[in-house]
């Protein structure tokens, strides 16, 4: 009977085509696709030979592609990351680091796109699986040339997209006033300081992002024999699966092929080993404090590292600190360093008092749905959005890991424990995120079937996709109407004029004969 209901349920799956990206990106698509083949779908992962998080799986089946370097670099090249990150120079250095560093990224993975369109084994073996769909991350769009190159339709589960290119992709309104830029800080709530800031930061995304995708519409145009722009590969994606939720996202304006599915790392708690069991137990009434940075760091300056085990040591809870480096001389009794901690679990624990995070997004949504407030020390990319967030909803508060003293971590820590404002505030942060009417893994499985099922998604493509930026925004009608009543004004005031001048014209007749009969 079980043989017969797994072939039945792969005769009725579809086949799915998918192309990650690898980092944590990686970890919140895995849990959809297991559980897309857990409901009988044959799922193809295309991956580079190297990778970070991108293994092998029993799950799915994995087809891997040459790339021009090496697992060791790799691994070199994304701890080299989290050390960078503790650095501080001044601000054009600063600056010029920035730039060198986006460019040594575009060329990485712009290479290792190249270098998958060109594997035409692979390409051919695609090409003849007839998949039903391609779901992809397309932050580094190679997923989008694939597709359109398969003709396939595709299904986006992403974070977002550099320069709200995600927003402009869909022709989804983004006010200025109060929809915040990326990398700016700034709330909803915004003042007429930081609506400049804004401004400004939104009419610079244009340069950036032509800068940052500029290889790959050059990669596009030649493989796709056409020109043809990211923006526009973008724009033919069918549904979009986005990891926010508005519990945690400021509200804006969205399409309807744009589905929010935050919060779908948050696993349910399954129970701890024993080792961390004891640890838990043994913390008596004051309870624990998570602390983690991420996967990225795990190595932190040791003068840094000493400011932090002394604020540590102030608070009378233990602290589960995941941490690899070079343990502090100053380390407190309070504090247990281990090299991997079940993150969500620890914080679905009843005795779990904070939790102190680098501000990814995958920790941000587990202490919501565990109802944990905050400590965040962003570290880079959308992090920094990520605290301003949590910290302006009033269930955290943030600190700069650059400037931060022992004092302000150990204020910090202690206020978020001991003011009972964040405690409430986090959890009514909770109770929103968790009252919903399905989970946002079912919700995303069930999109990806759709689009498997009907291929694709075009009822819920906007007309403004056919517009051009005239159109769009009306000037072909407000210059019509504009003329019209211009030419309006114009017929008015020569009418005007005329009946002056025939009135004029009959006066001066009828003054005339009186004149010379006078004479």
């Amino acid at each position: 009977l079980v043989l017969f209901l797994s072939f039945w349920s792969l005769a009725e799956g579809g086949k799915l085509l998918v192309v990650p990206q690898d980092g944590s990106h990686w970890l919140s698509m895995r849990l959809v696709l297991e559980r897309l083949w857990e409901r009988g779908h044959e799922i193809v992962a295309v991956i580079p030979e190297a990778t970070l998080l991108m293994k092998t799986s029993q799950s799915f089946t994995i087809k891997t592609y040459t790339v021009p370097y090496t697992q060791a670099f790799v691994d070199r090249y994304y701890h080299s990351i989290g050390e960078r990150i503790f650095d501080n120079p001044p601000f054009l250095e600063k600056i010029t680091i920035l730039l060198s560093n986006i460019s040594e990224l575009t060329n990485m993975f712009s290479s290792t796109c190249r270098h998958l369109l060109h594997d035409e084994e692979l390409m051919k073996y695609l090409q003849d699986s007839k998949f039903d769909a391609v779901m992809m991350d397309p932050v580094l769009p190679c997923g989008p040339i694939v597709a359109e190159h398969l003709s396939l339709p595709s299904v986006y589960f992403m974070r977002g997209l550099p320069c709200t290119l995600d927003y402009k992709a869909n022709q989804c309104p983004s006010p200025f006033s109060y929809v915040p830029r990326t990398f700016t800080s700034n709330s909803d709530h915004m003042t007429f300081t930081e609506r400049v800031k804004n401004l400004l930061v939104g009419f610079s995304e244009h340069l950036f992002c032509y800068l940052f995708y500029l290889k790959y519409n050059n990669l596009a145009s030649e493989f796709l024999h056409r020109e043809v722009t990211v923006l526009e590969l973008f724009s033919k994606a069918s549904i979009w699966l986005m990891r926010y939720d508005f519990v945690f996202e400021y509200p804006r304006p969205i399409m309807p092929n744009m589905v929010y599915v935050g919060g779908i790392n948050c696993e349910q708690k399954q129970p701890l080993s024993k080792e961390f069991e004891a640890i838990v137990n043994a913390s008596g009434e004051h309870g624990i404090v998570v602390f983690s940075l991420g996967s990225m760091v795990s190595k932190i300056p040791m003068t840094k590292a000493t400011e932090i085990a002394e604020a540590l040591g102030s608070v009378p809870q233990t602290v589960l600190w995941r941490y690899t480096g070079e343990v502090p001389s100053n380390l407190p009794k309070n504090i247990k360093l281990v090299k991997w901690l079940p993150q969500n679990d620890l914080l679905a624990h009843p005795k779990t008092r904070a939790f102190i995070t680098h501000g990814g997004s995958h920790g941000v949504y587990e202490g919501i749905c565990n109802a944990v407030p905050m400590v965040l020390m962003p570290l880079f990319g959308d992090q920094m959005d990520n605290a301003k967030r949590i910290e302006s909803r009033g269930a955290g508060l943030t600190l700069n890991i650059l400037k931060m003293t022992s004092k302000d971590i150990s204020t910090a820590l202690k206020a978020v424990i001991n003011d009972k404002k964040y405690k409430e505030n986090i959890k009514r942060l909770s109770d929103l995120h968790l009252d919903r009417p399905i989970h946002p893994l079912d919700l995303a499985v069930h999109w990806v079937e759709f689009v498997m099922r009907h291929k694709g998604a075009p009822h819920l493509r906007p007309a403004a996709h056919d517009l051009n930026w005239i159109q769009y925004h009306s000037l072909d009608v407000i210059a019509f109407l504009l003329a019209v009543v211009l030419l309006s004004l114009f017929i008015s005031l020569k009418c005007c004029l005329f009946c002056c001048r025939r009135c004029c014209c009959k006066k001066g007749r009828t003054r005339k004969p009186t004149k010379s009969k006078s004479h």
